[in-house]
């Protein structure tokens, strides 16, 4: 016999009822050999950060800053360090450096900050992945965490550099799921 005060558990489409749906977002575009190259020619294009810009805007949310960094894990680490401080940082989405490279080092300058790791952002990631890169994709380690140290709680979303992948993160995942996930993170 069921329970008369059992009541149906809520579901993901009524956690995202009634959420916030904005926030003020960094964007972290990892690379060396563009950082070397802005500090000769002081330009340079990052498809995969101006794309992740765009779709921000596109969905109604802001930038709150945008960086260039080489893939120096103390240059990263104090930038994040930076974010989690700011008021006005909701969330931070890196791109770059998460192959399987010596240089790559963002996940390894990101994991030590996180309060909880968000294992399903990667799994989910690499497997919708598998339909444009195959098999190629256990190079990547695109992940995410909640952040500590925030007062407020904050996100941060490891992407790989490649315009494709993170199209595929940020309309797929990132922008659908940034509400919900950021309820959970601020409860």
């Amino acid at each position: 016999m069921v329970n008369p005060s059992y009541t149906k558990p809520e579901t993901a489409s009524a956690h995202k009822k009634d959420v916030k749906k904005d926030f003020d977002v960094s964007v972290i575009t990892i690379s060396s050999s563009r950082f070397e190259y802005v500090k000769r020619n002081k330009s340079f294009e990052d498809a995969s950060g101006e794309m992740i810009i765009d779709l921000l805007k596109e969905a109604g949310h802001r930038i709150a800053s945008y960086d260039l960094l080489p893939d120096n894990r103390g240059v990263i680490s104090e930038k994040v360090l930076e974010m989690i401080l700011r008021e006005d940082v909701d969330a931070v989405i890196t791109s770059g450096g998460t192959g399987l490279s010596p240089r790559d080092v963002t996940i390894e300058a990101v994991k030590p900050l996180l309060r909880k790791e968000m294992p399903g952002f990667g799994e989910l990631f690499r497997m919708k992945s598998m339909e444009q890169i195959g098999s190629a994709v256990v190079l990547s380690r695109a992940a995410a965490g909640v952040l500590e140290g925030s007062r407020k709680g904050m996100v941060i979303f490891c992407l790989p550099g490649s315009p494709n992948a993170v199209e595929l993160a940020m309309k797929e995942i990132i922008i659908p799921e940034i509400p919900h996930i950021m309820r959970h993170v601020r409860e």
